[in-house]
């Protein structure tokens, strides 16, 4: 923990000149891509927790090259137990089948099909982390921007964390989340389109930028993004599936209905509406803001896909309020952002992606036996706190800032 905090304040400081830089030399540049390479290689050679994430993923992509279908199979039923490895007895919550979306179960196949172990898996994070920083050096030097803005990206302390150490799928949306909006700003539609359609059948949480498609796709193009998406769920399609025309989400539903972690927002309204009401505004939450932000450009605006004012925050704070809503808030749902925090318009995101890292002290309370889902309250206080407090202090320079300068020209 002590590390992870030093590593968030020099991040955070880091952020700082890189916002208020216009431009820094190549050489640096090159040289702070090469040391996060470095510490993405060490996390790699960490191994994952026993029962962390990824050793789900590895049992979804062996059960689907087995014939299996993952939102059917249970893991921790008997008929099952042959077709364990070491790596997959200690799953995470055996008694429940796959939740996570198409996309990521033909990932997880992919990967599988290469090798069936955490290691692998891990290996294709770091992948598609190389990837969006090469799509990010292409679209700032498409913008006239310092390549150095790149770098609020590869030094995020969570990139390392979640991505190269214990390795989540989210990393793989953010990469189809960021095609999808650099193909908006060169509109080429169709490519943006089925993007987006991707990375929301990678998880659901992208869903909530759709208004920032509106009148910037082709109806054509929203078509074969749908299409793409419900191609993708044939395969998991059973009698069972057909018969009472359900779409396969395996324990998504119990997720929402039992998981919970670090919202605030839900926990305090969780008494008085049920989980299903409080799911949907934590979408609608989504779905307003980003139908604000993209009521803010003009529709024949010449700047309507510059960057970074339609692109970068108009792709982040969706996604961030639909989150500060959500059930659980686990620190590797912020990788989705990560991409998009390359402006000081996004700081606050930023000072975000660094506070939730409070929450990891629940790891070490459950290897001290404690019970899980019991996050301290100066956790929460200190998490949300931080940001709300830089909020306030951002908004005060706004208000006194404008009031100095009349006193100034007199």
């Amino acid at each position: 923990m002590a590390s992870l905090t030093l590593a968030g304040i020099v991040y955070l400081l880091a952020i700082r000149e890189l916002f208020a830089t216009p431009k820094f030399d190549r050489r640096v540049v090159v040289i702070s891509l090469i040391l996060a390479a470095v510490w993405h290689i060490a996390f790699l050679r960490v191994p994952p927790g026993a029962d962390d994430d990824i050793h789900r993923y590895v049992w979804d992509g062996r059960l689907q090259r087995l014939g299996y279908n993952p939102y059917v199979v249970i893991p921790s039923a008997p008929a099952f137990a042959a077709l364990h490895t070491s790596e997959t007895r200690t799953l995470n919550n055996p008694d429940l089948p796959s939740p996570y979306p198409p996309g990521a179960q033909l990932f997880f196949r992919a990967v599988t099909a290469i090798q069936e172990s955490t290691f692998a898996f891990k290996v294709a994070f770091v992948v598609c982390e190389f990837a969006i920083v090469f799509v990010l050096l292409e679209i700032l030097r498409g913008a006239r921007q310092g390549a150095h803005l790149v770098l609020a990206f590869a030094w995020n302390p969570l990139l390392a964390i979640e991505a190269a150490g214990s390795g989540h799928i989210d990393i793989v949306g953010a990469l189809l989340l960021l095609v999808s909006a650099a193909a908006l700003v060169r509109r080429w539609r169709a490519t943006a389109a089925v993007a987006l359609g991707l990375a929301i059948a990678v998880k659901f949480l992208p869903i909530v930028l759709l208004p920032l498609y509106w009148k910037r796709v082709r109806i054509r193009d929203a078509a074969l993004a749908a299409a793409a998406v419900g191609l993708l769920y044939v395969p998991f399609l059973n009698r069972s599936f057909f018969n009472h025309g359900l779409i396969p989400i395996g324990s998504l539903g119990t997720y929402v209905q039992t998981f919970r972690f670090n919202g605030p927002v839900f926990a305090a309204l969780d008494q008085v509406a049920p989980p299903q009401m409080l799911a949907g505004l934590a979408v609608l939450v989504g779905l307003v803001t980003a139908t604000w932000l993209r009521s803010g450009t003009p529709e024949c605006s010449p700047d309507l896909f510059a960057w970074p004012v339609f692109t970068w925050p108009t792709f982040a704070w969706p996604m961030a309020a639909s989150l500060l809503c959500a059930p659980a808030v686990f620190p590797w749902y912020l990788l989705w952002l990560l991409p998009f925090l390359t402006s000081a318009s996004t700081l606050l995101i930023n000072i975000w992606t660094v506070s939730i890292i409070l929450t990891y002290v629940q790891w070490h309370l459950r290897a001290l036996g404690r019970p899980w889902g019991s996050l301290p309250g100066w956790v929460m206080l200190l998490e949300y706190g931080g940001v709300a407090a830089a909020a306030a202090i951002i908004a005060l320079r706004r208000i006194i800032r404008p009031a100095a300068l009349p006193a100034q020209a007199d």
